[in-house]
């Protein structure tokens, strides 16, 4: 108690001070060292004389400082370890060389040689030590001084390499957290001990579940392939252990890997596709150079958009956005990221035709990446007539001022949910890849702007993504909700989705609708159970009534469908892109869209969307509204007009 006590109150001191305390614990090190050599080559205790004062005071003289110069005073006893060790046996060498050099000018004779040698061994060994001692006392006598120290976790670690070896150096120094072992597939590690944990084979892992407690497993694999890490986690998600990771080798160049770098395991852990070079030709084909609109600049794709965007040079980047804090937040993001690039933020809405064709022809943009889309899909059934306006007409409209201004490219972030729709959404969203091919068939002497559109599914860490509500409810104790058992989803990242979105655009030649490889599709409740697992938790079901968290089905939303695809029809052609495909799918003439489009505003201003929707069904292939509902503005309308007809009127009604 006595010296936990005493290291407390030593903890607590002011950082100058704790420097002060181990420079004088140095100023009786080294001269007591020298005495100590003496000693041992003398084989007596040694009593200098007087006229050897000079030797025992010279050595700190020349010691201090160079110890200064290398640091040693700004290291962290409690955090000290190999690299610091190493510090100190460099200035602990040049200040034994320096000193012998002056003892041997100034009085060649008055030491024996073999003193040099003891009083340099002596000196690492005891300025080391007496480090390494404290670092000791730090590290367990104040255990259960610190919260969560008197009942750590008891962890695993998978991979023994040079990532698992920091981190278990990191988590020694760690309250909450205790490394029992390793764990590693390669055999030539399996058995040895490193920073004092023992290698185990993966097959030993239930074994030392049981005997140690284990409730955690830190994956420190960050050079791995994403296919392997997707074995890798398939092979722990039976265990009832908590899975987590740290970063990957980019984000670990920049340091050491610290406790802090371990995060929760990623739905991209689970898809486990490994990432395609992209073309940089094709990145830099509309960009580099170029003046850039992006619609949508502030949602989830419109935003990524920007951030490669200006990665690859434009010479100006126009962030178009209706929502102003989105609009402030991607404007304040991009600032940070670029010097060079010129940003400019545009408050509006694509439904506003003369707006952002004075925005083109102003900036003389020469690309845009249309994002700018109403897009979940209930809200959508709710509210078809804005969605009818802000995907359809403000793509007809954004359309029109890239051929007014004469834009080269113009590239529309269409969705899987366009084939066959079952929503209002999806349909709206095939409509305006309709209205985007017709303009591509008239006549090019009219314009020179080439249409593309980009089809692929969900995209993770969007808004409204099933991931980030997932981690909510697991981590609230659940229970998790899914729609249907049977409904699985394409996924795709963000940044993998933009950085496609840009090469297909740069390979459209007018018309074209690309879609991306999306892989295989996902069953969403099997990744809810994974999430579940790889959480630490059991799923809680009628095969296992004592589980933790449990699964309840709310049933389909309004508009949503099973299962999501990406073709129309099976004419598909490859690209020069392993991970873009052409569609070749029926185009609608623009003589026939265009009275088709004017009939669709007419009702749509009317508020009549019973027509609206007669309008899109006639004109989507294969849209199938699975539901009734109808936007409740015009349904108000409805209630307020008939409540004031006359009784005649309303009987005949």
């Amino acid at each position: 108690m006595l010296l936990t006590s005493l290291t407390t109150k030593l903890l607590n001191l002011k950082r100058s001070k704790k420097r002060l305390l181990l420079l004088c614990m140095d100023l009786v090190i080294i001269p007591s060292t020298l005495w100590l050599s003496f000693s041992i080559r003398l084989g007596e205790v040694y009593t200098p004389p007087v006229s050897q004062a000079w030797i025992f005071i010279s050595a700190p003289l020349v010691a201090i400082p160079i110890f200064i110069r290398f640091g040693l005073y700004r290291a962290v006893l409690r955090y000290f370890g190999f690299k610091a060790i190493w510090t100190v046996v460099q200035a602990t060498t040049l200040y034994a060389l320096l000193w012998s050099l002056i003892t041997l000018f100034v009085q060649a004779n008055a030491i024996p040689r073999t003193i040099y040698l003891l009083n340099y061994l002596l000196a690492i060994l005891f300025i080391g030590g007496s480090r390494l001692m404290a670092r000791w006392v730090l590290s367990h006598f104040l255990e259960g001084s610190e919260p969560n120290r008197s009942n750590p976790k008891n962890i695993i670690i998978y991979g023994a390499g040079a990532a698992g070896l920091q981190l278990a150096a990191a988590l020694k120094m760690s309250c909450e957290q205790k490394p029992i072992a390793f764990i590693d597939d390669n055999p030539a590690l399996q058995g040895l001990h490193l920073e004092g944990l023992k290698v185990h084979p993966f097959t030993h892992l239930s074994r030392l579940i049981d005997k140690h407690h284990i409730s955690e497993v830190l994956l420190a694999l960050p050079s791995i392939s994403k296919s392997r890490r997707k074995e890798i986690i398939a092979l722990l998600e039976p265990y009832p252990l908590h899975v987590r990771t740290i970063p990957g080798v980019a984000e670990m160049a920049e340091g050491k890997v610290k406790v802090d770098d371990i995060r929760e395991i990623e739905i991209t852990d689970l898809l486990g596709r490994d990432s395609v070079e992209p073309d940089i030709d094709l990145l830099n084909r509309n960009i580099k150079g170029k003046s850039v609109l992006v619609t949508g600049a502030g949602g989830s794709i419109g935003s990524e958009l920007c951030r490669q965007i200006i990665l690859h040079s434009p010479s100006q980047l126009i962030l178009f956005e209706q929502s102003e804090f989105q609009l402030y937040a991607i404007e304040k993001e991009l600032n940070t990221l670029t010097g060079t690039v010129k940003i400019v933020p545009i408050i509006g809405s694509v439904t506003n035709q003369k707006r952002i064709t004075d925005i083109c022809q102003t900036f003389k943009v020469q690309t845009i990446y249309h994002a700018a889309a109403y897009k979940h899909v209930p809200l959508v059934e709710r509210n078809p007539g804005e969605a009818i306006y802000n995907n359809i007409l403000g793509t007809l409209y954004t359309a029109f001022a890239a051929i007014t201004a004469k834009v080269e490219t113009f590239v529309l972030i269409s969705t899987d949910k366009a084939v066959r729709p079952t929503n209002t959404m999806g349909a709206t969203k095939r409509f305006a890849e309709l209205v985007l091919q017709a303009l591509s068939q008239t006549d090019r002497r009219h314009h020179s702007t080439r249409f593309t559109m980009v089809r692929f599914g969900n995209v993770l860490g969007s808004s409204g993504s099933v991931v980030p509500l997932f981690r909510e409810q697991i981590s609230k104790g659940g229970p998790v909700t899914v729609t249907d058992p049977k409904i699985i989803r394409y996924f795709m990242t963000i940044p993998e989705a933009a950085e496609l979105v840009i090469q297909a655009g740069a390979m459209g030649t007018g018309g074209d609708v690309f879609v991306l490889d999306m892989g295989e599709p996902i069953h969403i409740v099997e990744l809810a159970r994974k999430m579940i697992r790889l959480s630490g938790f059991e799923v809680k079901d009628s095969d296992h009534p004592e589980g933790d968290i449990e699964i309840i089905f709310t049933g389909l939303r309004p508009g949503e469908k099973l299962y999501e695809e990406l073709l129309i029809g099976d004419n598909v052609t490859p690209t020069e892109h392993e991970k873009i495909m052409r569609a070749e799918e029926e185009i609608i003439p623009w003589e026939t869209l265009e009275p088709v489009i004017e009939e669709l505003k007419m009702a749509t201003d009317a508020n009549n969307i019973e027509e609206a929707r007669k309008i899109l069904q006639r004109v989507v292939s294969g849209f199938k509204p699975q539901c009734d509902v109808l936007d409740e503005l015009s349904l108000a309308l409805a209630s307020i007009n008939n409540s004031n007809l006359p009784p005649t009127s309303t009987a005949k009604h």
